[in-house]
């Protein structure tokens, strides 16, 4: 009898311990995927939005390639890129197997700008081109409080990279 109690205890055991690939799980909730440009920051004016998402629509039209904005109020003390990862697991957001995704993230209050990219990309956008185009093209109008000439300029540039 005992040791069916211990086979029961010992069968039960991995269902409660946390799987080594849930540490992207963890955290603060996540915004929901709303399409190609998720605001939750409220950073664009509604006529801007729409000609970006009709831009990443292209994008993805004719390379397959799907490039994702997302504004967040708050990374909710988590660092950008913990939330990119996780953001970007969650999302799963792109073609199966291919990972030529893009996102560009932006936490207006922590001050922080990201882009991420899947592997496939990883040539065209660089750490170092990707660092280029946000300190180059993104923060600029940033500091200016023109968000989306910001984002304008750093959706063109990924495109011309990624295209």
């Amino acid at each position: 009898m005992a040791s069916g109690i211990v086979l029961a205890v010992a069968l039960l055991l991995p269902l409660t311990q946390p799987r080594p690939w849930q540490w992207w799980e963890e955290g603060p909730p996540l915004p929901l995927l709303s399409g190609h440009v998720v605001d939750e920051a409220d950073l664009l004016p509604p006529d801007e939005e729409e000609k970006l998402i009709a831009r990443l629509r292209s994008l993805e039209t004719r390379t397959g390639h799907y490039l994702i904005i997302v504004a967040v109020e708050s990374l909710n003390e988590q660092s950008i890129e913990g939330f990119g990862l996780r953001l970007g697991r969650s999302w799963a957001v792109g073609r199966k197997d291919i990972d030529d995704d893009v996102l560009l993230i932006i936490a207006p209050n922590e001050h922080e700008v990201r882009i991420q990219a899947g592997r496939r990309l990883e040539k065209q956008l660089s750490d170092r081109e990707c660092s280029r185009i946000i300190r180059e093209l993104i923060l600029p109008p940033f500091a200016k409080a023109d968000f989306a000439k910001g984002v304008d300029n750093g959706v063109a540039a990924i495109i011309r990279r990624i295209s």
